[in-house]
């Protein structure tokens, strides 16, 4: 009887075993989580674990059963028949197809041929390849964006030769722009690990009827990663380690998300490193002592010298070196059926930034600056978003986003000789709250009403004091004493409200053609309080500005064919000025900027038309996007007076006075060529070129952070585990005569200089090779080899205060639990 027993038993186990099936990636073997399966009746339906494994016993023999994965080509089987094939599935992956959804081009889920307006997207696997420092070079990888910087702790992105303040940023629906984005070039984006993000998305052209003001340029919007529910309770752990050779960075990141039927949390907690950056030494443009940093600065918090240090490496790029630390927290609540809450909080804090650009700056053939850094950059965001399915006739979904951040900012400051540290804070803290919500007026989703609100509220605090520092021994043991600085924006005090609605439409006229409208109304109040007139008197030491305007976007997306999309947009943009651009004081190259309570708004009126040609089933497209945005009222920095004087006395200098005023016409115009897809089952490669072309028609001058024509090319090749990218980086020369001297933007004297024609030369052009790889050792485990700037070319982005990295080794492991 024991003997019938186990038998009995041991067939019970087989048959439980036999109801049990594995998935595998076809190639390389791995289990694939959350694969669907279904019957034909689609009366019962499972999925796939971690392991790739799922329980059949809900199914019929007799049923016909679909393997379904989003990233794999589906698989029919009758389940009798799995038996011959011992339970194991294996899926093929689908090659990479190009009618992407888009999420930010109007705050919803929308597929690529149904957007006019060009957009560039990049995913989570794309930011794993490239392995980016910073979020700023992430944005650099992008087709149609370029990266300034001033510090190596920087990063200013530039679209349609606009950048800093006519840029738009936002995370998470939230947008990042406050009262003191500043024009010329703006490093904010770097306060977003790009460890943490599922994905980024730019929005190119004035974006002004969903996103409102500041998105002249374009939008980019970061998405951090989110937790899901679940119904079976789940802990998924990540690692993820980088070490590049160039600066000796280390970073360090770890996630844990949590799933619960009731709830689901995420965390991560990321850390930077990074060492003084080294430059190329490959100089095929000649000029062999471009960039070299001979001297330094070695001077602390608490450590005083007068003599510079000699640099024993010329090539290593001193007072480059900090750190950041990022960390994001995510809880997502369902609430009902019909809508749902996340919590969201991320703080982003660095070490002290070196400005590097101006610790190399010479005054009489001497280094000018002891100390000039920014103190440690914070920012807080806690923000709580809403979404709500209630399905009715005036509402099917929507998105009700609130939210406060702080953000807090110093420059600290001393001059070689001289015992005067100045201390400048700003804190800046914003309150915002969104609503977007979507109506279909048809069953078929081909006529959507959007509509929605923002208001926003910043208030401004910025103070000033200067120490004079007590030494002994070169250690600073103290302060002697203190005296009056003067602050960089007004001391009493500023506020900056911003209250918009908009309204969007979008239809499927017919088969082809897809139409997109909207009009946004929004109303901006500034007000300030300047208190001390010690170095500084204005007409009015408080005031009120309040302006309004209209914006408005007409889109066709037409498709004569499956494999051709034609795009053509007409909209507007408008910018309104905020505390910095009205009330900043701050030198730069003996050149002190003052306020001008006197500045108006600046519009952009907008045309661009496009062109995407789609081959082999849509996994390879082709395009072509052209443009021409007319600049009305423009803000430049021009000369000016300030009680009546043309010069100023400034940190005690004497520098010529500058400010921010209004002028009549500019236009920008030009184009970016791209293409991306699959060659074949193994190779696929992606590319782009972009021109940019920007003037002013009253003045005749050239419009600043215009870009020479620049672009990429890469070929990639994957099979099974290995995957491997070959990339092209270039940038044209950036001539003397296509600079704009005034304003001080474009950084000209960062060029070579010409001692016979006595001028500087301009931005040489460049170019640079990398190669990108990893190797999945197994299904949790993925290691990365990085070589970038393979050929150790010395050059610096257009605009560029810092020399970009020499040849890097990166080595970078991702581990899943």
């Amino acid at each position: 009887m024991r003997v019938i027993t186990i038998i009995l038993i041991s067939l019970l186990s087989v048959k439980a075993t036999a109801q049990q099936v594995k998935i595998l990636e076809r190639g390389s073997n791995f289990p694939i989580e959350n694969v669907t399966i279904y019957n034909d009746s689609n009366n019962s339906y499972v999925h796939t674990d971690k392991n790739g494994i799922a329980d059949l016993s809900s199914f019929k023999n007799s049923d016909i059963l679909f393997f379904n994965h989003l990233s794999y080509i589906e698989y029919e089987i009758l389940k009798r028949e799995l038996a011959v094939v011992e339970f194991v599935v294996y899926l093929t992956r689908k090659a990479e197809m190009l009618d992407e959804i888009v999420l930010s081009a109007s705050k919803g889920a929308e597929k690529r041929s149904r957007i006019a307006e060009q957009v560039a997207i990049t995913s989570k696997e794309e930011i794993k390849k490239i392995a980016p420092q910073t979020s700023a070079d992430l944005l650099a990888n992008l087709p149609g964006v370029r990266v300034q910087k001033s510090q190596f702790g920087g990063g200013s992105p530039v679209l349609r030769g606009m950048e800093a303040n006519r840029v738009l940023l936002v995370i998470d629906g939230v947008r990042m722009n406050n009262a003191i984005y500043r024009m010329g070039h703006l490093h904010n984006s770097i306060s977003v690990s790009p460890n943490i993000l599922d994905r980024t998305e730019v929005v190119f052209g004035p974006s002004s009827v969903v996103y409102g003001s500041d998105a002249l340029g374009g939008v980019i919007h970061y998405y951090t990663k989110t937790p899901k529910i679940s119904s079976k309770n789940k802990v998924n752990t990540q690692l993820y380690s980088r070490y590049s050779s160039i600066n000796n960075e280390f970073t360090s990141q770890g996630n844990i998300e949590l799933r619960r039927k009731k709830w689901a949390s995420f965390t991560s907690v990321s850390y930077n490193d990074f060492g003084d950056l080294k430059m190329g030494n490959n100089r095929n443009h000649g000029f062999d002592n471009w960039g070299k940093v001979n001297e330094y600065s070695n001077n602390t918090n608490s450590y005083y010298s007068d003599t510079p240090l000699v640099n024993s490496d010329n090539l290593i790029q001193k007072n480059t070196s900090h750190n950041q630390l990022d960390i994001l927290q995510k809880i997502a609540i369902p609430l009902s059926n019909t809508s749902d809450l996340m919590f969201n909080i991320q703080y982003s804090e660095s070490s002290n930034l070196k400005r590097f650009d101006a610790l190399n700056e010479y005054s009489n053939n001497k280094l000018k600056w002891a100390e000039w850094y920014y103190g440690p950059q914070k920012r807080l965001l806690i923000s709580s978003q809403l979404k709500i399915n209630p399905t009715k006739s005036w509402l099917e979904n929507g998105t009700i986003t609130a939210a406060f951040q702080n953000i807090e900012e110093s420059r600290i400051q001393r001059k070689y000789n001289s015992l005067n540290r100045s201390y400048r804070n700003e804190n800046v803290d914003v309150l915002s709250l969104n609503g977007d919500f979507f109506v279909p007026l048809t069953k078929g989703d081909n006529r959507i009403l959007s509509y929605g609100f923002e208001t926003t509220y910043n208030k401004v605090n910025s103070n000033a004091y200067g120490k004079i520092l007590d030494v002994y021994n070169n250690t600073v043991v103290g302060f002697s004493d203190n005296y009056t600085v003067q602050s960089r924006y007004p001391d009493g005090g500023s506020s900056y409200t911003s209250i918009a609605t908009y309204i969007n439409y979008r239809q499927d006229i017919n088969k082809k053609t897809t139409l997109n409208t909207g009009a946004r109304i929004v109303n901006t109040n500034l007000k300030a309080t300047w208190i001390d007139d010690t170095f500084i008197t204005l007409p009015d030491f408080n005031i009120s500005l309040n302006n309004a305007a209209v914006t408005a976007t007409l889109g066709f997306a037409y498709k004569p064919s499956e494999n051709w999309q034609l795009n053509s947009v007409i909209s507007s943009g408008f910018r309104s000025p905020n505390i910095d651009d009205v009330g900043k004081i701050r030198e730069k190259s003996g050149k002190v900027t003052v306020p001008n309570i006197h500045l108006k708004p600046e519009y952009a009126y907008n045309f661009e038309t496009g062109i995407l040609k789609y081959f082999n089933n849509k996994k390879f497209n082709v395009g072509l996007n052209v443009y021409y945005t007319l600049l009305n009222n423009y803000i430049t920095r021009d000369f000016f007076e300030i009680n009546n004087a043309p010069t100023i006395l400034y940190d005690g200098e004497e520098g010529t006075v500058v400010a921010n005023v209004n002028k009549d016409n500019a236009y920008i115009t030009g184009s970016t060529f791209s293409f991306k897809g699959n060659i074949n089952e193994t190779w696929n490669t992606k590319g782009s070129l972009t021109y940019t072309k920007g003037k002013t028609y009253d003045t005749k001058l050239p419009l600043s952070s215009i870009p020479p024509l620049f672009g990429n090319l890469e070929i990639g090749f994957e099979k099974d585990r290995f995957q491997a990218n070959l990339n092209w980086r270039f940038n044209a020369k950036k001539r003397l005569e296509d600079y704009n001297l005034i304003e001080g933007i474009d950084n000209i004297e960062q060029t070579p200089y010409n001692a016979l024609t006595d001028s500087f030369y301009g931005n040489p052009a460049w170019n640079t090779f990398s190669l990108h790889s990893n190797y999945k050792i197994s299904n949790s485990f993925t290691l990365f080899l990085n070589i970038d700037n393979i050929l150790n070319t010395h050059y610096k982005e257009f605009a560029s205060s810092i020399s970009a990295p020499g040849r890097i080794f990166s080595i970078s492991a991702n581990l899943t639990i």
